[in-house]
Formats: C-alpha cells, sequence, structure tokens
C-alpha cells in the first residue's frame, strides 16, 4: 500500500468514489497500471467496486483507513522534529 500511486489513490477515494477513467487521468497512467494498483487495494480489502455499465467506479470499503494514515504521518513527523532538534 506504500506505493505512492496507491497513497495517491487513497487521497482521491478519502473524498468519495471514482472510476477508473477519473483516477487514470488524475495518475497520468495507462488504465491497465491504474487497474493493476487498484487490484492491489482490492485485493487487501481496503477499497470496493462497482461495475456501471462500461465503468468501474472505486470506493474505500473502509473509511477509517484514513486514521491510520493520518498515524503514521504524525509518527514520521515526530520522528522528522526530533531529528531536527538533534542537528541544532
Amino acid at each position: 500500500m506504500a506505493h505512492p500511486t496507491r497513497l495517491f489513490i487513497f487521497d482521491q477515494l478519502s473524498h468519495g468514489e471514482r472510476c477508473v477513467c477519473e483516477l487514470t487521468k488524475m495518475i497520468g497512467a495507462d488504465m491497465s497500471t491504474v487497474s493493476r494498483h487498484l487490484a492491489v487495494l482490492k485485493g487487501a480489502g481496503v477499497v470496493d467496486d462497482e461495475k456501471r455499465g462500461a465503468q468501474v467506479f472505486y470506493k474505500l470499503r473502509m473509511p477509517c483507513i484514513l486514521n491510520f494514515f493520518e498515524c503514521v504521518e504524525s509518527v514520521i513527523r515526530a520522528k522528522a522534529q526530533a531529528q531536527l532538534s538533534l542537528t541544532q
């Protein structure tokens, strides 16, 4: 899940569902690459998909996963601040 593209997808899905075509445009990669990242996320159980006609829409299965990322971000910030205080 730590791949930058997957983190971007998480961020976008935190604002609501998106179709693969939207994510492809936002990421600037080909559809097969974006679909592969989405398949990894779906396999991990963190996103759900819904086919509507020819389009597939994705949404976060468990929005609470965003709390995990906020926690990780806090840990990284604290570590960076501690490192910075050691250099001063």
